[in-house]
C-alpha cells in the first residue's frame, strides 16, 4: 500500500467513524424520551377524559425531552472528550488532525444549533454552547448565531441580537484549506440584529456593532465606541 492509499483509508475510516459517532450520540439522546413515554404507557388510562385533556400537555414534554436530551447528550460528548480545534490553516482534509475535529464538532454541534435557531431556549442554549466550548460572561446573552463556540469568547454583560451570526472559519474552496481564528468580544458590548461578525475580530469593552453591519476579517473595535456600516466603520464616541 502506498502513501496515497494510506492517506485515503485514513479518510475513509474517519468519514465512517463521524457517521457512526453521530448515529450512538442521537441514539443516546432518544434514551430519556423513551424513558418518558415507557412511564406515562403506565400511568395513563384511556378510559379517563381528564388524561386525555392531557394528552397535549404530554406531547409537549415529550418533545422538549427529545430536543433538550439531544443538546446534551452531544455538547456532553464534546465536553467530556474535549473535542476542540485551534486557529490556524490547515488543509480541508479529513487526513489533517485539526481539519478533521472541526468536521466532528460541526457534525456534532450543528443539529443542535439549527434546532435551537427555531426553538431558542434561552437556559438551555447558554449551557450548551459552554458545554461545546464557549467562553460567556455572566449576565451575557447570545443571540443569533454561533458558527464556531471553542474559539469564540463573550466577556460580561454582552447581548447579541437575533440574525446576528458569528464566523470563525472561513474556507478558501481554490486552495483547499480552512482558516480558523479566533474572535472575542469584550464586555458590555451590544451586537445588532443582522449585524455579521467575521474571523479573527476582536471587539474592546463597551462597543455598539449597529443592526446589520459587517466586521471584515481581524478588524478591531475599539472601546467606548459604536459601528456601523459595510463593512463596518466608526460613527461616533459612546
Amino acid at each position: 500500500m502506498n502513501a496515497d492509499d494510506a492517506k485515503q483509508q485514513k479518510s475513509l475510516f474517519r468519514i465512517i467513524f463521524i457517521q457512526l459517532l453521530i448515529l450512538i450520540v442521537g441514539t443516546i439522546g432518544f434514551i430519556p424520551t423513551i424513558l418518558f413515554i415507557y412511564g406515562i404507557y403506565y400511568i395513563f388510562n384511556p378510559h379517563l377524559i381528564f388524561h386525555w385533556i392531557l394528552l397535549p400537555v404530554i406531547i409537549y414534554f415529550v418533545i422538549t425531552i427529545l430536543l433538550v436530551s439531544q443538546y446534551l447528550i452531544s455538547g456532553l460528548f464534546i465536553s467530556i472528550f474535549n473535542i476542540k480545534y485551534e486557529p490556524g490553516t490547515y488543509p480541508y482534509e479529513l487526513k489533517n488532525k485539526n481539519a478533521f475535529k472541526w468536521v466532528l464538532v460541526c457534525s456534532l454541534y450543528t443539529p443542535g444549533r439549527k434546532i435551537l435557531e427555531i426553538f431558542p431556549l434561552g437556559f438551555i442554549k447558554y449551557t450548551y454552547l459552554k458545554l461545546v466550548g464557549m467562553k460567556i460572561g455572566p449576565n451575557s446573552l447570545v443571540g443569533g448565531v454561533i458558527k464556531d463556540p471553542c474559539v469564540t469568547s463573550f466577556g460580561a454583560n454582552t447581548t447579541m441580537g437575533e440574525y446576528a451570526i458569528i464566523y470563525a472559519h472561513i474556507h478558501n474552496v481554490e486552495k483547499g484549506t480552512i482558516t480558523i481564528k479566533k474572535v472575542a468580544i469584550g464586555s458590555n458590548c451590544v451586537i445588532g440584529a443582522g449585524a455579521i461578525i467575521m474571523p479573527g475580530v476582536t471587539i474592546e469593552d463597551n462597543v455598539i456593532v449597529a443592526a446589520g453591519a459587517l466586521v471584515p476579517q481581524d478588524q478591531i473595535l475599539k472601546k467606548d465606541c459604536i459601528y456601523a456600516g459595510i463593512p463596518a466603520k466608526e460613527i461616533k464616541k459612546k
